[in-house]
């Protein structure tokens, strides 16, 4: 997963399969997401632009 980007915009293709979050600040709107599918729309209406990791599915593959 690429270490320097931490939000992707609807649309982008999902870096690392996890949990991701809205950035709306309400904490309630969650996506479970696969790596190299595209991130969907965020629920109508979030008030948020992107999101966010939360819960990485697989941390063992990040190690090195």
């Amino acid at each position: 997963m690429d270490e320097e980007k931490t939000t992707w915009h609807p649309g982008e293709v999902v870096p690392s399969s996890g949990i991701y979050e809205c950035d709306c600040g309400g904490e309630h709107h969650w996506s479970t997401d696969v790596k190299s599918h595209r991130f969907p729309p965020l629920p109508a209406g979030c008030s948020g632009e992107y999101w966010r990791l939360q819960t990485q599915a697989h941390p063992e593959e990040s190690l090195g």
